[in-house]
């Protein structure tokens, strides 16, 4: 089991920044990687960045430049730092893990931070 702790999300004026943190704790084994997704209401939850145990990344375009994505193995946390935020980034977001043991593939999921842009 795996169990995955966001913290971060707040309330935050257009262009201003925040950054996510999630810490992953339990059985990792076999973890291939990390990332964060986000669901607006009414919508359907969509992948935002993700990075792997090879620190290669990748990002939806809609953040490209804008959202960073790192991870501290130490911790065994990963950050989204988000800058230049807009209305539309407004949603809830969620840390998610995956990886494959010999008993198939896994796949685990915060509880959701709520990140609000808005004047």
């Amino acid at each position: 089991q795996v169990q995955l702790v966001e913290s971060g999300g707040g309330r935050v004026q257009p262009g201003g920044s925040l950054r996510l943190s999630c810490t992953a704790s339990g059985n990792m084994f076999g973890l291939r990687s990390m990332g964060w997704y986000r669901q607006r209401p009414g919508k359907e939850r969509v992948v935002v960045a993700t990075i792997t145990t090879r620190d290669v990344t990748d990002y939806a375009p809609a953040v490209k430049g804008r959202f960073t994505i790192s991870r501290d193995n130490a911790k065994n946390t990963v950050y989204l730092q988000m800058n230049n935020l807009r209305p539309g980034d407004t949603a809830v977001y969620y840390c998610n893990a995956e990886g494959f043991r010999l008993s198939g593939a896994w796949e685990y999921w915060g509880q959701g931070a709520q990140v609000t842009v808005a004047s």
